[in-house]
């Protein structure tokens, strides 16, 4: 698990800033940046006082008293620089006694007598005149350099994010490096390449982007601190109990724009060991549960784009919780929904129904329930580990729900039960994979879409028909192997109806144009007619991705 990439997100065009901001650490920031720290610092304190303590334990052992400084002898005993350069001098002197003849008038050893016959002239060439050549400390001074550089328009159009181009953030773990890196797909020429990226503190798992602007985005990176104006946010879950939300019109940035979950420092969320001397090093105490912030990895995100204040994430502690991005960062959850017995894998609001959430669980359930009444919910059991959620953009009521098993269900919430002793048989299943499915997505531009990806390294599209009299029709409409290992990110893209991005174990990003595929265009050509958009028929392979240096030394 060095190097992989867990989660993908789109960002749709026309939404990023055109000229990305640099981040500025002023007075105002450090003061922010220092209350969201205050964990951190906290932290570090008490790792100093740890460390004091065994220093102290270890002089103790061997006898030494640093205050009245014992040592000193052992240090006048070391050699300074001074004695090592008189050391270097004696040395050469003794060299130079060995080269000397003994007989202080020879001058043989500089060979005089044929001096002149040694040539001193210099070759003819176009720089044989030293007066000729001139030097100029940088081009601007140069009177013949006529097309001056300027570096910080060479900077401004480098980071220019044109109204006609995709970001695609990725979640990338690379040598066990965790960062979040900002590609720029421009879809006319088919060029994909990295804008910036974003280091973490911690592996991260999930991503969810949100144009709610958050109430404590620095004032470096954000025009205003009103949440009536858009923004272009990342919110990440990593394997901390934090969820950090980043700029994406800033970069450089050296510290999320809010910091969500974080306790104060008389409740800091640090692992305890158990046990004393070896046994503490494998076994941790749990950390407590608490209604305010979580205790263990974020898992999955999920943002509100009806309420747009609201952010839900599910954790490994077995809660979902939900957020308000309109109050301070500091301020805790303002729900915790504690509706699984087992970790909390995935959680998904329903769009055309804004207060009702979708969660599944490593119980081998999912659940669906009111945010405002979470206790008088539905639920199915599925019989494997959830992987994947995704509700139905074109039928509010139902959902898809993939396993470990690598089967997907296909759900509907008017016909599920209350008590989970009850059966739920689902509205159809599907054997997608030889594996897992940990990619699931269904494509918002085309009725019955959807595309899936497992640990079997294959990704598939699936056409799902429903005429209004007959028998459903599921077929497979086309697989690949796109070269990113074990297959962990499925996602459509919100502009163009045939092109998805996926990632995976291999920590690369490769854009399938699945409409280049004839069959593709032949069985959702019809279906984009009937939304009203236009098949565009693309030419090549399909694939696009960031060429690798390595590889292209390999194939030449």
């Amino acid at each position: 698990m060095a190097s992989l990439i867990s989660a993908t997100a789109w960002v749709a065009r026309g939404v990023a800033q055109r000229q990305p901001t640099r981040y500025k650490l002023d007075e105002a920031e450090l003061e922010r940046v220092s209350k969201l720290a205050r964990i951190d610092i906290e932290d570090a304190r008490r790792e100093l006082e740890k460390a004091s303590k065994e220093i102290e334990k270890w002089d103790a052992e061997k006898g030494y008293d640093r205050e009245i400084g014992d040592d000193d002898d052992a240090w006048e005993n070391q050699p300074t620089d001074v004695d090592a350069e008189e050391a270097d001098d004696a040395q050469m002197d003794v060299d130079e006694e060995t080269t000397k003849p003994a007989d202080a008038n020879d001058l043989s050893i500089y060979n005089l007598d044929s001096y002149d016959e040694e040539s001193h002239s210099v070759s003819a060439g176009p720089f044989s005149n030293i007066k000729g050549l001139a030097y100029y400390r940088d081009n601007e001074e140069d009177p013949y350099i006529t097309l001056k550089e300027d570096p910080e328009e060479d900077e401004r159009e480098e980071l220019e994010v044109l109204p006609s181009d995709n970001l695609i953030v990725v979640a990338k773990t690379e040598d066990e490096i965790p960062q979040l890196e900002v590609y720029v797909y421009e879809e006319t020429t088919e060029s994909l390449y990295v804008h910036h990226d974003i280091m973490l503190p911690s592996f991260p798992l999930c991503l969810e982007w949100l144009d709610y602007q958050v109430a404590s985005s620095s004032s470096s990176s954000s025009p205003s601190s009103s949440s009536s104006l858009p923004g272009n946010y990342i919110a990440v879950g990593t394997m901390e109990p934090d969820i950090e939300i980043w700029d994406l019109d800033t970069f450089d940035s050296l510290y999320p724009a809010a910091l969500l979950g974080r306790p104060d420092k008389t409740a800091a969320h640090v692992p305890t060991p158990v046990g004393t001397g070896k046994k503490k090093k494998k076994k941790m105490k749990a950390r407590a549960s608490s209604a305010e912030h979580h205790v263990d990895a974020v898992l999955s995100l999920s943002w509100n784009r009806t309420h747009r204040q609201l952010l839900a994430s599910a954790s490994a502690d077995k809660t979902v919780k939900l957020w308000d991005l309109s109050r301070p960062a500091t301020d805790p959850a303002i729900r915790s929904l504690e509706v699984h017995k087992d970790k909390v894998q995935a959680v998904e609001w329903n769009q055309q129904e804004p207060t009702v959430i979708l969660t599944g669980s490593y119980d081998r359930t999912v659940r669906i329930f009111d945010s405002r009444a979470p206790t008088a919910g539905v639920g199915a059991i599925v019989g494997a580990d959830v992987e994947a959620l995704r509700w139905d953009p074109w039928d509010a009521n139902r959902f898809f729900a993939s396993l470990e098993n690598g089967i997907v269900l296909n759900f509907d919430a008017r016909t599920l039960p209350s008590d989970l002793s009850e059966p739920s048989p689902a509205q159809f299943t599907l054997s997608a994979h030889d594996g897992a499915v940990s990619a699931l997505d269904v494509n918002p531009h085309i009725r019955g879409c959807l595309a899936t990806g497992g640990t079997d390294k294959m990704i598939k599209v699936w056409n799902i028909n429903e005429p209004a009299q007959g028998q459903r029709e599921i077929s497979l409409v086309t697989s690949r192997e796109l070269g990113v290992g074990k297959v962990f990110s499925v996602t459509w893209s919100p502009n163009d109806p045939l092109t998805l991005a996926a990632a995976g174990s291999k920590a690369k990003l490769q854009i399938w144009e699945v409409g280049t595929n004839a069959g593709v265009r032949k069985a959702f050509g019809q279906k984009l007619r009937d939304a009203g958009k236009e098949l565009k028929e693309k030419e090549g392979g399909g694939i696009v991705g960031v060429e690798d240096d390595a590889e292209t030394d390999e194939d030449e």
